[in-house]
């Protein structure tokens, strides 16, 4: 491991220092926990879409960011992220168990998203109630999904590519109509130019959505927990090679793309996601190789 002291001329204290947390780390055994630092450690992308991973100090109570409970592990490892559209500053706060607060400011760097200015306007008028008819159970079945606590590691780990190919749609890029602006992308989509290739989990992690039949946007979709409230999810597959409840290893073939639901040609759609915050993949991999 690798520590690097943060001074406050970068926005930070003297007492909080940078972890660089190892991947791949072994899950802990019972009895064998490290010693806790005195301060908290973190490292991670500080910026909109990113992610945030460290060591909370001996004696810690409990870990919020922006006042969301942070969930911290028997041996002190915790993770947060930034959604998209974070503002520039976040707070981590810490409450020691004799009730005293430490917090540490943030300073969240923005993204130059792609934006898309278009010269028409918006289709008129919501979605039709027959079509919400059908959507609204899905969406209530990702709901219960996401609510799942599975004991998954995986957020431990360094993140790799899912399937390799060609970007053809990156994370955050957005069409604005007129001034109005539509929604953003919520994943990166990667190419490979034909149905049935094999895509692999990223990280470790348990099974928590797998799509019986196509969902009315998504097609057959996976989803995986990897822990802490960190999930991913895999849109369009044509086919889906895990069953809910089953324990998935980094690497392991999960699904074949497709182009199911709502595409317009073959592709992996792959988004992340901490509690409610949507993050981008690629400060998860870095570029692909």
């Amino acid at each position: 491991m690798r520590r690097t002291g943060i001074s406050p001329a970068t926005g930070g204290l003297a007492a909080i220092s940078i972890l660089f947390a190892v991947a791949g780390a072994a899950p802990v055994v019972p009895g064998e926990l490290p010693p806790r630092p005195a301060h908290l450690l973190f490292s991670g992308e500080v910026t909109q879409g990113g992610w945030i991973r460290g060591t909370a100090p001996a004696g810690t109570k409990a870990l919020s960011l922006d006042g969301r409970p942070v969930a911290v592990a028997r041996d002190g490892a915790w993770f947060a992220a930034f959604d998209r559209d974070a503002g520039p500053q976040a707070t981590l706060s810490v409450t020691m168990a004799d009730g005293t607060a430490r917090q540490q400011q943030l300073a969240v760097a923005p993204r130059a998203w792609q934006i898309e200015n278009v010269n028409i306007p918006r289709k008129p008028g919501g979605p039709t109630e027959a079509f919400m008819a059908l959507r609204r159970p899905e969406l209530a079945r990702v709901d219960v999904a996401r609510a799942l606590v599975t004991g998954a590691q995986g957020w431990r780990q360094h993140f790799i590519w899912p399937v390799k190919g060609r970007i053809s749609g990156r994370f955050g890029s957005q069409r604005v109509y007129r001034g109005e602006p539509g929604a953003y992308h919520s994943g990166i989509d990667v190419t490979t130019g034909a149905s049935g290739t094999p895509f692999v989990a990223p990280a470790d992690g348990v099974v928590i959505l797998a799509a019986e039949k196509p969902f009315t946007l998504e097609g057959n979709l996976l989803m995986l927990d990897h822990g802490m409230g960190l999930n991913s999810a895999f849109l369009h597959c044509s086919e889906i090679l895990v069953k809910e409840g089953e324990h998935v290893k980094q690497g392991q073939v999960i699904g074949r793309i497709g182009m199911t639901g709502r595409a317009t040609g073959p592709h992996l759609h792959w988004s992340i996601k901490w509690q409610d915050a949507r993050l981008d993949p690629l400060l998860f991999t870095g570029p692909m190789r």
